[in-house]
């Protein structure tokens, strides 16, 4: 894991004396977004500064690392499609895929959505491989987590407010969706209240998928810091043990973790898509 790398590669007084003194600066060192990327002891790629129109469009180390989950993405999906087309008995990695397509599909898109599924099955795909591989990837010594930066959840979160919005209004029109959101039989006297509950309800879904992900992927890396900057604020080796062994426990949990948010994040994702295209009039 990145951490478990980068952490070792700094002296044990340094990273004493910002355990005393910096309190958590050197774990939100490790787990926030930067302009380089840490590569000790080998060295460090400091990444460009770039500006647009005075806007800073820099690219960072989230950004990075996105790109290349995303070149991993299209190298291993395109290879399971090219098997696809040599022959239709899927062997190895094709297998392996299917079965997570097929789960997808048949468990979480499929029951949530009903009919007309098809139509949103492609980006329930992508954002669950992606925030999968995502996930994982963070995993990996000197990677990091970008579904642990807020602003790579909210871009997600948004792409599903979206889908859901554009559903609902190619289903039954702008003014037939907006006119379902509203229960039948209201008071004509709490009708504004209702309205902007229903408003803000259409906004606190993304939202909370947005802070869920973002919560419970940086939650295990601050957890893991902190059990291993224990052994330099205490000071003592007989710490070590224990938060070692407490620090790999938490790091097989994050590996369950990784699968579950993603799927999570798609079911739903799912389930809002079908609320929006199958309102009950």
């Amino acid at each position: 894991m990145s951490y478990f790398q980068n952490t070792a590669a700094q002296p044990v007084d340094t990273l004493k004396s910002e355990g005393q003194q910096g309190g958590s600066d050197w774990i939100l060192h490790h787990v926030q977004d930067a302009n380089y990327v840490d590569f000790e002891p080998f060295g460090t790629i400091h990444l460009p500064h770039l500006e647009l129109f005075g806007l800073d469009i820099s690219i960072t180390k989230h950004v990075f690392f996105m790109w290349i989950i995303s070149l991993l993405l299209i190298i291993f999906l395109t290879l399971v499609a090219g098997k696809y087309k040599k022959s239709l008995v899927p062997k190895g990695i094709s297998n392996f895929f299917e079965m997570i397509i097929l789960f997808i599909r048949d468990d979480i898109v499929r029951p949530t959505i009903g009919k007309g599924y098809e139509r949103f099955l492609p980006y329930l795909l992508t954002i669950f491989f992606f925030i999968l591989f995502s996930n994982i990837f963070g995993l990996i010594p000197y990677a990091a987590t970008v579904t642990s930066n807020i602003a790579v959840t909210a871009a997600l979160a948004g792409m599903t407010f979206f889908a859901t919005q554009l559903g609902g209004i190619k289903e039954y029109g702008f003014f037939g969706y907006l006119k379902g959101l509203i229960p039948h039989g209201m008071p004509v006297g709490i009708l504004p209240l209702i309205i902007v509950v229903e408003v803000l309800g259409l906004f606190t879904k993304p939202f909370a998928l947005c802070i869920r992900l973002f919560a419970n992927m940086i939650a295990g890396h601050v957890v893991i810091l902190s059990l291993i900057g224990l052994i330099f604020i205490m000071g003592s080796i007989f710490v070590a043990p224990v938060s070692i062994a407490f620090s790999l426990f938490i790091y097989l949990l994050e590996i369950l973790v990784a699968v579950i948010q993603a799927y999570i994040f798609t079911m739903l994702s799912s389930l809002f898509i079908g609320m929006a295209v199958h309102i009950e009039h």
